[in-house]
């Protein structure tokens, strides 16, 4: 038999770079070393003093395949500290132990020269080399360690919808178990076998799974640099240790997780000394795993630290393949290697089953899934001598060796499948955004029709602008918040954004058509360059009201309040508080603490952050980062503690002595609160608010009242806000334009609908995803006029209506009554109705049912209209 042909790596060419893979290629013999012919030429020629004796030392501990590994990296540290202070001799020894087939490494006692001595001592060649091992065996299992998961999947016939619950769209969720999910459902990708219990070791491998990626791709890093660093660099050892100790636990918990996802896969396997194989091995590794894994947590040399991680690491990839092999078993093995009688057991059900009218089919399994099995199949010794369950694990472990002929070509086509599925090439929605359809399109039209209604009642007109603006009519409107306005590319001499709110587009509308006088609302998406979060996106609607022009004292912004309270109302949100203030009362308090004019707004910018942050958090970032003083900040907390009914705090701020009537800005405030109040109360809405002293409100332009509303028990912040901004239109033009409006976060209120929806279940119905009122049944096929004619005369009813042209009966009756989008009646005309040119009338809501037979098609739809 020929000799096996190794392969050849090359060390020491210049800007070359030594990999995990490489070494362990080396390490595992089915590569060669060879020395550069750049780096031969740097070797120095001159006579060099030579210190007698080798100081590195190899520990007697280690493999075969840690030796080789840790000759290599040193071979590569020689080469890389070439810099006339090496000689050829010891690189070219080393060189040949790696290339020869003895399994002899020392090297003797080697004079070496000064540089090569400090190469020999300082360049922690065998933690390197052992850590390359343990990098590129774990990088490897982290690729394969998914599709032997997604097998028990199948196998176990386990519930996968928490794979798609972890990517909430808000940014925060964690990327690795994201990922991980991805890859499952990918290889899972129609597989008819999973879906019916709830498994927890299932529900965890995301996470797991996520968490082992995520260490392994810090060891792959750290040994990615000191492979390709010269020696003598100080740290390297304790360093390393740092980061192997953190694959300790990820290394448990993955080889324990496969170990748990077995033990439900056994109970699938007709052998039963197949079986109880299985589990003995697994129990087995599973024991080893568990005390190697303690010795490796109290290691503190280095060294050996890795050597016995390599050991763990070893252990995993067989519980790894013992868990492919189960699982394999379990889904392809079936009666495989059943016994006599179990063979009988079989056959005799597989003969009832062919009198049955519902034959038992098998699982259809994944796309991915099944191509793994097919390719296990394939690799299995299929001949008479061979075809037994102790030979058929034993292959199948061999297959899932990393040092095994056929690993590379296993790993090849689990990656093909991760990345070539049609799955993967799905879209995917951007951070921040979300999709609408169905119920949830229902909800929001309703809700949208509401705020519209209230919108018109109160006089507004509609208005809409532009989803972009120019970039300078946006910039300086929003305080600290302008660094949340999306920028788009320059593409033709004007810098654009997207719009960041209404108010400021509405206010440029103004301006622009020199209007003083309107009442307008908007409804329209605004975008935020921001963090994504719950009831927080980047992509979403807001519905503004505004009123601009000069009108008699507060009567406008009294109105603005009106309609929010309306608006909450007739959302029916749930219990909610509408928070009030005055931006000239703000300034006046800053005043009076001492906080100097040009700091007004900065300071407004921490206080409005009160509502998600203590005191002391925003008084850190009022002194440390704003430059006030400690007493100033203190004062200004005694002021934003207090909070109360509008009237009653009112009156307390406007008692004799108080520090407010003394000054100009705050006066002014009180007195246009006076109005306001008084306003609310007399229109039966001043108990939904409550007069707070704490609310800022960041935006810049805001001169009057200010206002905020939140729903009591709604984790999702302020649900709408607005204030006075009697400036802001004057920015674009030349005269001053008073005008106050509100913006409901629509959103936020959908979030909490939809959420009380789930709580109520109200009537155990879900909600409508259409507003179809009859289905036009043509129960023959080609009749395609007949539903056109019929549902015609329906729509010009406006009666909503859909049609159905299908021979089949149980379709109409499907498409009647599929959950969430029931059709309570049907114009049914099948063979019957077809020769006598009448319809059937048939109401099929349960509790309601109604049919009537033979009404004629000229006078259907009058039938029809009196009962809807």
């Amino acid at each position: 038999m020929a000799a096996e042909r190794r392969s050849v790596i090359t060390l020491g060419g210049k800007g070359s770079s030594f990999s995990s893979s490489s070494v362990y290629k080396v390490a595992s013999g089915v590569a060669n070393v060879r020395i550069d012919s750049s780096a031969i030429e740097r070797f120095s020629t001159k006579p060099l003093p030579l210190i007698k004796g080798s100081s590195f030392s190899i520990p007697e501990e280690l493999t075969k395949e840690e030796i080789r590994a840790s000759l290599a990296v040193l071979l590569n540290k020689l080469l890389l500290a070439n810099s006339g202070s090496v000689r050829s001799v010891l690189p070219v020894k080393i060189m040949e132990i790696l290339n020869s087939k003895d399994e002899t490494f020392g090297f003797g006692d080697v004079e070496v020269t000064e540089g090569e001595s400090v190469v020999l001592e300082k360049s922690c060649a065998t933690l390197v080399g052992v850590c390359s091992v343990i990098d590129h065996k774990s990088t490897v299992l982290s690729q394969i360690v998914d599709s032997v998961a997604a097998l028990s999947c199948e196998a176990t016939k386990s519930d996968i919808t928490s794979f798609s619950s972890l990517d909430s769209g808000d940014g925060f969720g964690n990327k690795d178990a994201i990922s991980v999910a991805g890859d499952l459902k990918v290889l899972l990708n129609g597989s008819k076998a999973v879906g019916k219990f709830e498994i927890e070791e299932v529900s965890k491998i995301p996470r797991i799974h996520g968490k082992f990626r995520d260490v392994v791709r810090s060891v792959h890093s750290d040994a990615r640099v000191e492979l390709n660093s010269g020696g003598g660099n100080s740290g390297v050892g304790e360093a390393l240790g740092a980061t192997l100790s953190a694959l300790c636990v990820p290394i448990k918990s993955l080889g324990e997780c496969s170990f748990f996802r077995a033990k439900l896969c056994f109970e699938s396997i007709v052998n039963e000394d197949l079986r109880n194989l299985l589990l003995e091995k697994s129990c087995v590794e599973y024991e080893n795993l568990k005390s190697g894994v303690k010795l490796a947590l109290v290691e503190e040399d280095p060294c050996r630290l890795a050597h016995k991680l390599n050991e763990c690491l070893g252990i995993v990839w067989r519980i790894i393949g013992l868990e492919a092999a189960t699982a394999y078993f379990a889904l392809a093995g079936g009666d495989l290697f059943a016994t006599k009688e179990e063979s009988k057991s079989v056959d005799a059900e597989k003969e009832v089953l062919k009198g049955d009218k519902k034959k038992k089919k098998k699982a259809v399994l994944g796309k991915g899934t099944s191509v793994v099995i097919e390719f296990i199949k394939e690799r299995l010794v299929s001949s008479s001598e061979a075809a037994n369950g102790g030979d058929q694990v034993e292959q199948i472990l061999n297959l899932y060796n990393p040092e095994s002929h056929g690993f590379d070509d296993l790993l090849a086509k689990v990656k093909e499948i991760v990345e070539s599925n049609e799955n993967r090439r799905l879209p995917k929605l951007p951070k921040g955004t979300r999709d609408f359809a169905q119920g949830k399109m229902i909800i929001r039209e309703k809700a949208f029709s509401i705020i519209q209604n209230v919108f018109k009642k109160h006089g507004a007109t509609a208005l809409d602008t532009p989803v972009f603006e120019l970039r300078e009519t946006l910039m300086g409107k929003y305080g600290e918040d302008s660094k949340l306005i999306y920028d788009l590319a320059d593409q033709g001499g004007e810098l654009c954004s997207l719009r960041y709110d209404l108010t400021v587009p509405f206010a440029r509308y103004c301006a622009m058509n020199g209007i003083t006088s309107i009442k307008r609302y908007q409804i329209a998406k605004v975008y935020r360059r921001d963090n994504p979060s719950h009831g927080r996106y980047r992509e979403f609607y807001q519905c503004d009201f505004d009123i601009a022009g000069l009108s008699e004292p507060m009567g406008p912004d009294f109105e603005v309040v009106k309609i929010l309270t309306e608006l909450l109302d007739k959302l029916e949100i749930g219990d909610y508080v509408v928070k009030l203030n005055h931006r000239k009362l703000l300034d006046g308090m800053l005043e009076i603490c001492g906080v100097p004019a040009e700091k007004f707004r900065t300071i407004c910018s921490s206080i409005d952050k009160l509502d998600k942050q203590t005191f002391e958090q925003v008084k850190r970032e009022m002194v440390e980062e704003k430059g006030l003083s400690s007493e100033v900040a203190d004062r200004i907390g005694s002021f934003v503690k207090e909070k109360g009914a509008p009237m009653e705090l009112l009156n307390k701020l406007r008692e004799e002595g108080s520090e407010f009537l003394g000054n100009k800005s705050s006066k002014e405030a009180l007195d246009e609160l006076s109005i306001m109040f008084e306003a609310l109360e007399r229109s039966k809405c001043s108990g939904r608010v409550v007069f707070d002293l704490s609310l800022a409100r960041g935006l810049d332009y805001y001169t009057g009242v200010i206002f905020e509303a939140v729903c009591i028990g709604a984790e999702v912040g302020s649900i709408a806000a607005g204030g006075r901004y009697d400036n802001l239109i004057g920015m674009f033009g030349k005269e001053i334009v008073p005008a106050v409006g509100m913006s409901l976060g629509i959103e936020r209120v959908f979030n909490i609908l939809e959420k009380k929806q789930k709580l109520e279940e109200r009537k155990t119905r879900v909600v409508q995803s259409t507003e179809t009122q009859v289905l036009v049944s043509i129960m023959e096929d080609n009749k395609l006029g007949e539903a056109a004619e019929l549902a015609s005369q329906l729509w010009e009813a406006d009666i909503n209506a859909e049609y159905l042209v299908n021979k089949r009966r149980g379709k109409h009756f499907d498409r009647a009554m599929s959950t969430g989008s029931e059709i309570p009646w049907m114009v049914i005309v099948g063979k019957t109705e077809l020769s006598e040119g009448v319809v059937t009338l048939k109401k099929i809501l349960k509790g309601s049912e109604e049919e009537v037979k033979g009404v004629p098609r000229d006078s259907f739809v009058a039938e029809l209209l009196k009962r809807l």
